[in-house]
């Protein structure tokens, strides 16, 4: 894994962009990424904006309080009767010395402190009020998943990085030992044992590794600013990662899985938004029932801006009732009430979708763990063999194309198990967060 890391390094040095290596496990990648991902930041602010508006509603049951200035200028008869008496400045015998037909133009400032309170909405309020929080609830279960799946897209991401690094190494030491068979056949054919032909068959194989070295230094590359983008740092950075150790055992059958799926964070959030969906169909009947409320003012008035020559109060209540609408509350309800059926049945598809979800993900987990464990035998039967052939070759009795056809199925063994591997432990990653479990869960 060394070899990995500096070879990764040395390229991002050749390239211009490299920070200082620095430890970084696949649970601090995960933890990074629920921090620093902007997916997640995004759903924390829709989260924050969903409990803004559920308080909003709820603060319409409190009455509102408004202050205003108004000002009114007038010629007309009758509001300027009215305005000077409440400006408080009438008096007879202006009135009988004037022509009360026409006063003159005359202005009027009023100062209005005016309250009002709902007392009863017919339940339209309330399922406002519930609806709002069953969009806070869900937006809550939004952010949740999205930091779940971010922490998974890290953990992947990580998991990428480490199989590039590792391979690398693979090809590092596969070139070493290319390098010295071709060494070892150089020596064989100044000496007589071997043919020209064969040197230059190992010269072509040590070239292909070179290549193949070379492409996955730049993978790596790649996966190491895939990693930096999951987690939410500059692109350029980085890290030192451990070797991916084997995987481990599956808990549990696919039944278990599904089981504890039903707690998803986005089914959650379906759920919370269909019962706001089913309370609009409460909200449409508030349509038939009265609204009540009470309203109460102060008013200054006065010939200047804010002044106060004359004052006058109101309180008042107020009711109404929709007696006809042409049948269009009627609709509204009917399009409430299936909207509501259509939403119960898209929900309960997206929980059998879950289930689905979650039953294809534990059979790539378990087969991705079927598979290492033959990758690990075919590795270690590729092992044998070319300690064989090598031994072989070295008593002159098979040719160099022979251990380097054998040294080429231990690189393929070497990378089968490696990709086997990485497999396993993202296969189980997604499993863990298709089945309603944070991804750290299944990290050994």
């Amino acid at each position: 894994m060394r070899y990995g890391v500096a070879a990764a390094v040395l390229g991002l040095l050749a390239s211009g962009a490299v920070r200082a290596d620095e430890p970084l496990t696949l649970g601090e990648a995960m933890a990074r990424a629920r921090d620093g991902a902007r997916e997640v930041a995004a759903a924390t602010a829709r989260k924050e904006a969903a409990s803004a508006r559920a308080r909003q509603a709820s603060a319409f049951r409190l009455p509102s309080l408004t202050l205003s200035e108004t000002y009114v200028r007038t010629s007309s008869p009758v509001d300027s009767f009215g305005l000077e008496l409440n400006r408080e400045e009438f008096t007879f015998q202006k009135f009988v010395a004037t022509d009360p037909n026409d006063p003159g133009w005359s202005g009027t400032a009023i100062t209005r402190l005016e309250a009002q309170a709902p007392i009863f909405t017919g339940g339209e309020l309330s399922g406002r009020i519930a609806q709002a929080r069953s969009a806070a609830d869900a937006a809550a279960s939004q952010a949740s998943w999205a930091a779940d799946n971010a922490a998974l897209a890290a953990g992947e991401a990580w998991v990428m990085l480490a199989q590039a690094e590792e391979f690398v190494a693979l090809l590092t030491k596969a070139r070493d030992t290319v390098a010295a068979h071709v060494a070892l056949a150089r020596s064989y054919v100044e000496q007589g044992m071997l043919v020209r032909s064969e040197l230059l068959r190992a010269e072509v194989e040590l070239a292909r590794v070179e290549d193949l070295l070379e492409d996955a230094k730049g993978k790596a590359r790649v996966a190491n600013a895939n990693l930096a983008f999951r987690i939410g740092v500059p692109q350029d950075s980085t890290w030192k990662l451990a070797p991916l150790p084997g995987p481990g055992p599956l808990d549990g059958d696919a039944s278990h899985w599904v089981s504890s799926a039903d707690a998803r964070k986005d089914l959650s959030a379906a759920r919370s938004l269909l019962r706001a969906g089913e309370l609009e169909e409460k909200v449409k009947k508030a349509a038939w029932l009265p609204k009540v409320g009470v309203l109460a003012r102060w008013d200054l008035h006065d010939k200047n801006l804010f002044g106060a020559s004359g004052s006058a109060g109101t309180v008042l209540a107020f009711a109404s009732l929709n007696l006809f609408q042409g049948g269009a509350d009627k609709a509204a309800l009917v399009a409430a009430r299936e909207e509501a059926r259509a939403g119960r049945e898209d929900v309960a598809r997206f929980a059998d979708g879950v289930a689905l979800e979650v039953r294809q993900a534990y059979e790539e987990a378990a087969t991705a763990r079927a598979r290492h464990a033959t990758a690990v035998k075919a590795l270690e039967a590729a092992r044998e063999s070319e300690r064989i052939t090598d031994e072989r070759f070295r008593s002159g009795v098979v040719k160099t194309i022979d251990l380097l056809d054998a040294a080429t199925a231990r690189r393929e063994a070497e990378t089968r198990e490696l990709v086997a591997r990485a497999d396993a432990h993202a296969t189980a990653l997604r499993l863990a967060v298709r089945a309603g479990k944070a991804p750290e869960t299944a990290i050994p």
